[in-house]
């Protein structure tokens, strides 16, 4: 043996050496990764040819080898780790020669890139991280930073650390909006960090929150990390949990587990909102209370402000901005609750249900059964149990059968009768409209007020008209026409409130990126669609918000954008509410208008879109944009494809399963995790998060997912923790982004010094979410 190393030990050390050199090397990381394996494999390959490299195992023809698995030690359970005293015998790492390792593993890189790269489920997801980066650079090329920045200081300048407030808050926004931390870092440096020196904000203080602010972009919806994690973590789980379930005696993981063991990157988007904005609350706690203790580091400031003299007194404040929102939503809850509000539809399904199955399966074998017994409990197997006795003495399952027309005649009564009066969709619409009149009054209130009441009539007429004329037997296009005259009368009021919040500077700023946060965000945490379809719609719509602001800057008019956007929801809002199948035997005359309305719509957003990117493109816009999504790109999927060479490397000497082997020999779950993600730590102080994803992850991926942890809560476990790696120094991609733009008065040193306190609140960050996962959990939970 080398230096009385084991041989797997050595070419594992040789492994992470080369790579770690290879990025030291100053070559661009996505070829380093690709020519680390390939020098790491060739000495290897060469020290193993010359026999310097020998594997000690587990001698499995030994008398004590099958003393062990006459006890019921299962083979996979015994290694050199927990049972070192067994015989072993000496071996080379490559038995059968380095020739043929080498070409089982080119073999292996082309399954793998098909699978993972090419052809594999996962691929659909992965299209998401290019129009998630074409967002964000669209975004970030639209000023949306300048203006965001600009109006947060002066809303939070005067408070103590205010500056430091306003800089997280921002950091938060741009996370939900580009998810980029370079140009969030940039950005935020070349504005913010001067003005924060210029007004006696202590250097480290500034820099710290700037870097911080600009990793939330990591862990935030649309996380891009979230996206490349989620896609991987997905079929780790999937297939550690069904080598878990065969090993138990079971014949797959749903029998097992009681539930598929799959774990969706939607899923992990709904999971990763609530620690995202714990972790911003708690950096812009720190900048509070920093403020608070040191006063001079951080003191108020107060910016000039123009208002055009609008004068909005606390009552008018209290009253338009919280009592009557308030006042609203809770009106709208207290109906829903009380069925005044809810679903009017009357579609009831061709066939019956099929008759409910037990809880757990429970013709298993009797391992499987003595193993679901101790995963779920007693209770809950003998109520499994209890279910199915039943099942069986009702004379099985029930089987859907055929309804008759008359059935499903009374069945539709059924449902005409338990309707509520309100539809859910015109009381959503009705509190939107009410919540954007009363806002408008809020942020005028010197303003003439009576077409906001003529607006606020029309709202309350719509809904008497929904209640009085509107049944749940009357067709889309009838209840287009009953309440196309309260639209009207209520649209009128509603043209003057966005005229009153065009005035609105902190509205004008935040308002249109908002609504396009929600629409992405909001179509993927409620299950609309899944984050592909959402990407998209999140790319299109930075484009228009982007031609909108370059026509702006230009003097023209931005009428064209917004007439594309009504289309876009005059088209979504016709595919929701009329029937666009025309292949049917009878189609209803409205259908074929709405069809023909929705198609024009289409044709007419399609030639909005190409219109806009036609002003980006004249305007210098949108080439640098597609240059630098490309850049993105290309990069992530190169690393991919270098790290899965390098997997594949420590697949052939066994490397990947001896540091499995080695995790899987301690008993407690916990050590094992808390064990890995210190590794992860220390590995985020040299490896960007993309290197630590496809070439960490995949190596100890099937323990960590492999036991009974929540997979939500394991995967943004690491994901928060991966976001240490941009703070970390001396390779903390923030701090080199803003050691670009910083002046030259400060240091390196006080860059350092500045995320350090952050650093400490990730970690901390860690711990309340290990003590509290309903943080993660509890959303998917309610919303699934």
């Amino acid at each position: 043996m080398l230096f009385g190393i084991d041989g797997i030990e050595v070419g594992i050390i040789i492994v992470f050496l080369t790579l770690f050199a290879g990025i030291l090397s100053g070559f661009p990381v996505a070829f380093a990764i690709s020519g680390s394996a390939v020098i790491s494999f060739a000495i290897i390959a060469a020290l193993d040819s010359s026999g310097l490299l020998i594997h000690a195992a587990v001698d499995t023809n030994s008398a004590e080898y099958a003393a062990l698995i006459a006890e019921g030690v299962r083979p996979d359970a015994i290694s050199v780790f927990r049972f070192p005293e067994l015989p072993r015998y000496e071996d080379v790492l490559f038995p059968q020669g380095w020739e043929i390792a080498l070409d089982r593993n080119i073999g292996f890189m082309v399954n793998r890139m098909n699978e993972r790269v090419l052809a594999g489920q996962s691929i659909e997801t992965l299209l998401a991280v290019v129009m998630f980066v074409m967002m964000g650079i669209v975004l970030e090329r639209s000023r949306i930073a300048d203006e965001l920045l600009t109006t947060m200081a002066k809303v939070f300048g005067p408070l103590p650390g205010g500056l430091a407030v306003s800089i997280v808050i921002v950091g938060a926004f741009l996370a939900a909006s580009t998810g980029i931390v370079g140009a969030t870092v940039v950005t935020m440096g070349l504005l913010a960090l001067p003005t924060m020196l210029k007004n006696g904000y202590s250097p480290q203080l500034s820099t710290g929150v700037i870097a911080a602010s600009g990793t939330l972009g990591q862990i935030i919806p649309p996380s891009i990390v979230i996206v490349l994690l989620g896609t991987l973590a997905g079929d780790l789980y999937s297939a550690a949990q069904e080598e878990r379930a065969q090993l138990a005696g079971c014949s797959d993981a749903l029998t097992y587990l009681g539930e598929p063991a799959v774990v969706s990157v939607g899923t992990l988007f709904q999971a990763a909102l609530l620690p995202g904005i714990m972790l911003a609350v708690l950096y812009a706690g720190y900048a509070f209370i920093f403020a608070l203790i040191n006063p001079s580091k951080a003191p108020p400031v107060q910016f000039d402000e123009s208002t055009g003299g609008e004068v909005i007194t606390r009552n008018d404040s209290f009253t338009w901005f919280l009592a009557v929102p308030v006042g609203i939503i809770g009106l709208a809850i207290g109906m829903g609750q009380t069925n005044l509000v809810g679903s009017q539809s009357v579609i009831v399904d061709s066939f019956t249900a099929s008759g409910q199955t037990a809880s757990l399966r429970t013709r298993v074998s009797e391992d499987c059964a003595i193993a679901m017994q101790e995963l779920h409990g007693e209770e809950a197997w003998q109520q499994a149990l209890d279910e199915q006795a039943a099942i069986e003495a009702a004379g099985g399952v029930t089987q859907a059968r055929e309804l008759s027309p008359e059935e499903r005649a009374e069945r539709v009564m059924q449902k005409v009768d338990a309707a509520a009066p309100i539809g859910t969709g015109i009381a959503i619409f009705a509190v939107l409209m009410g919540l954007t009149l009363a806002i408008a009054r809020g942020v005028a209130p010197s303003a003439d007020a009576r077409p906001l009441i003529i607006g606020a009539a029309g709202i309350g007429l719509m809904l008497l008209v929904d209640i009085i004329l509107i049944s749940p037997l009357t067709t889309p296009g009838q209840t287009t026409l009953l309440i196309a005259i309260p639209l009207i009368i209520a649209f009128f009021g509603l043209r003057f409130a966005a005229k009153l919040l065009a005035g609105n500077e902190i509205l004008r700023v935040v308002f249109p990126p908002l609504v396009l946060i929600v629409a992405v965000l909001g179509s993927i945490l409620g299950g609309i669609t899944n984050p592909t379809p959402a990407a998209a719609l999140g790319a299109g719509g930075a484009i228009l918000l982007a031609t909108y602001r370059k026509l702006q800057d230009q003097g023209r008019s931005g009428r064209m954008v917004l007439l594309t956007t009504a289309a876009i929801v005059v088209m979504l809002l016709i595919g929701i509410n009329f029937d666009m199948r025309l292949g049917q035997e009878v189609v209803l005359l409205e259908n074929r208008i709405a069809y023909l309305v929705a198609f024009g719509c289409f044709l007419f957003a399609l030639f909005g879109l190409l219109w806009s990117c036609w002003v980006l493109i004249s305007g210098g816009v949108l080439a640098p944009v597609v240059r630098e999504t490309a850049k993105v790109t290309s990069m992530v999927f190169t690393i991919l494809i270098g790290s899965q060479l390098l997997n594949l490397v420590l697949i052939s000497f066994g490397g990947e399963h001896y540091i499995q082997q080695f995790l899987r020999s301690f008993d407690n779950e916990w050590t094992v995790f808390l064990l890995v993600m210190l590794v992860l730590f220390m590995l985020g102080f040299v490896l960007d998060f993309l290197e630590i994803i496809y070439i960490v992850i995949p190596i100890v991926g099937p323990v960590i997912y492999g036991g009974t942890f929540d997979p939500k809560w394991v995967t943004i476990m690491i994901a928060v923790n991966l976001q240490t790696s941009f703070l970390t120094p001396p390779f903390g991609f923030a701090l080199f982004y803003l050691r670009g733009v910083a002046p030259k008065s400060i240091t390196t040193g006080q860059i350092y010094k500045g995320v350090m306190p952050f650093i400490g609140i990730q970690v901390f960050g860690l711990l309340l979410l290990a003590f509290f996962p309903a943080v993660v959990t509890i959303v998917p939970n309610l919303l699934n």
